[in-house]
């Protein structure tokens, strides 16, 4: 993966352009990335407290000061949204 420079909308374009490009050529999502694709928001929402429809990357940037902040501050609620989603299996 090829950015150009730490991002958390770029990574967000990416992500979806990776997702959108699967959908068109029929390769679905591996259980991880659909996983990725339909909670990651909803978590985060609920996390943050905040209800809207805005992208993730903007719910993050609402605590970061620039976008390489973002970029890592998505890595660290990636980590922690994985974490949460392995207690909730192991726990069902």
């Amino acid at each position: 993966m090829y950015l150009g420079y730490p991002s958390v909308q770029s990574l967000f374009i990416f992500l979806n352009g990776y997702e959108t490009a699967r959908s068109e050529i029929g390769i679905e999502l591996t259980e991880t990335e659909a996983l990725f694709y339909d909670d990651f928001q909803p978590w985060l929402q609920k996390k943050m407290g905040v209800r809207s429809v805005t992208s993730w990357a903007k719910l993050i940037m609402l605590s970061c000061h620039d976008e390489k902040a973002g970029f890592e501050k998505f890595f660290e609620l990636l980590s922690e949204f994985q974490q949460a989603e392995a207690v909730t299996a192991v726990s069902a």
